[in-house]
């Protein structure tokens, strides 16, 4: 009889004798997803409004792309900056104060009285979104079990698209039947409050100061590893393209989100009622992606190729939009059919992050990648904006479709950094 081998620690024999209930992980997931949801249904507070911003106002396109770009200058910076935050006062207080700046962003531009009031407005937006990344992911990994904490990320990313694909149904949608623009706003600001609420309720599920995994970032093989400088993670070429694979895919994005809707109207002369829902498809259709494409990262070892093909394909669909050629509900189809391709790459993109990062450094890694992200909203809006102002319409999903393919490349040249790190211990005796 072979001697009783002793756990190498209590919390994984606890683990295994106490496994944590699916109830319990489900209940944090679907919490993190809500409020990852309302973080990006706040990237579109103003977007879907543009029209009824510029009847009242007079506004351009690129003044209102200025109003998207400071939403971005501030999150893009305070996300940088939240991961510290995080770490030091935990990130459920934190999470609160984000939803409470939505509340606040809500208010502001259903009162402003010109452009200031709406600066207000997208700054607030902007502060309550830079820190939701650090945070849910904070939260997903101090809370959810190991053999769950896969599907917490789907579900991250799939809530995403959907706040996305809510907003500007929401928003249009309450401003059509109501005649009033400021009602939409304000009530978006009452839905950051009930958010709010919810997770105060349920506060115990996103506590991550007493996460059942907390002891992981005490314990193991990462508390023998050498110490490094916090900052030293900048020097690796993979961190940066990584950042602009975020910055060139977020271009394109960025165009649909905020331009699609008045391009489609002008190249095919449809209601503002009709294509507005492009968004809203083309979120969807990425939410779909999301869901077959985390069966994919398991599959495929180089994840670049997934994504090059996909975004490619994406790409591919809205250059056939900006040809004109389409009937104008088949353009809208098309162009909400784009999203299936991004959504798809997404999983395999985040997983190629995470193997592009170096050991104990994931949570700073993932801060500096997604600062990208803001900063292809902010440079992106008022570039594609002026294309508006001067009647290049077409260039809407040309100029989408040319920054997927530069995503590509540098999703690439990821790809093969990751390969060749690979590689390397294989040439070396350990």
């Amino acid at each position: 009889m072979l001697p009783k081998i002793k756990p190498m620690t209590a919390s994984s024999s606890s683990t295994l004798a106490n496994p944590v209930p699916l109830r319990q992980d489900a209940r944090t997931i679907g919490l993190i997803g809500l409020a990852h949801g309302s973080s990006h249904f706040f990237h579109m507070l103003l977007p879907p409004l543009f029209p009824w911003l510029i009847g009242e106002f007079g506004f351009s396109y690129s003044e209102l792309g200025l109003l998207v770009s400071v939403f971005f200058v501030i999150s893009g910076v305070g996300q940088a900056l939240s991961g510290f935050i995080v770490d030091r006062v935990g990130a459920r207080p934190v999470m609160f104060f984000a939803l409470s700046s939505f509340a606040a962003a809500g208010l502001a531009a259903g009162t402003a009285q010109g452009y200031t009031g709406l600066l207000l407005a997208a700054a607030l937006a902007g502060l309550g979104n830079a820190p939701f990344h650090p945070v849910d992911f904070t939260i997903l990994n101090k809370r959810v079990s190991p053999q769950r904490l896969g599907h917490g990320f789907s579900v991250h990313g799939i809530s995403g698209n959907l706040g996305w694909a809510t907003a500007p149904v929401f928003m249009a949608g309450i401003a059509t039947a109501t005649g009033s623009w400021r009602t939409a706003c304000l009530c978006g600001g009452l839905l950051a409050l009930v958010v709010l609420a919810i997770m105060v309720w349920n506060r115990d599920a996103i506590d991550d100061r007493q996460g059942s995994w907390a002891h992981q970032a005490k314990g193991g093989a990462g508390a023998a590893a050498k110490p490094e400088h916090p900052m030293a993670f900048l020097k690796l070429p993979s961190v940066w393209l990584c950042f602009s694979f975020f910055f060139w895919s977020t271009c394109a994005l960025s165009a649909i989100q905020s331009f699609a809707s008045p391009a489609l109207q002008s190249m095919y002369g449809l209601p503002l009622s009709i294509t507005a829902m492009v968004v809203t498809g083309y979120m969807l259709c990425g939410a779909a992606g999301m869901l077959v494409g985390g069966f994919l990262v398991g599959r495929v070892q180089r994840l670049e190729k997934i994504i090059s093909v996909c975004l490619l394909g994406s790409a591919a669909l809205l250059v056939v939009v900006g040809l004109g050629l389409l009937p104008g509900m088949a353009a809208v189809v098309v162009a909400s059919v784009a999203g299936l391709g991004t959504g798809l790459a997404g999983p395999s993109r985040d997983m190629l992050i995470k193997r592009a990062a170096p050991p104990g450094a994931t949570g700073r890694v993932y801060g500096t990648v997604y600062s990208g992200l803001d900063l292809g909203f902010c440079l992106a809006a008022p570039a594609f904006g002026a294309m508006l102002d001067h009647g290049m319409t077409s260039g809407i999903f040309y100029g989408s479709a040319f920054t997927l393919a530069l995503s590509v490349v540098s999703a690439a040249l990821v790809g093969v950094g990751v390969a060749a790190r690979a590689a390397r211990p294989l040439a070396t005796p350990a």
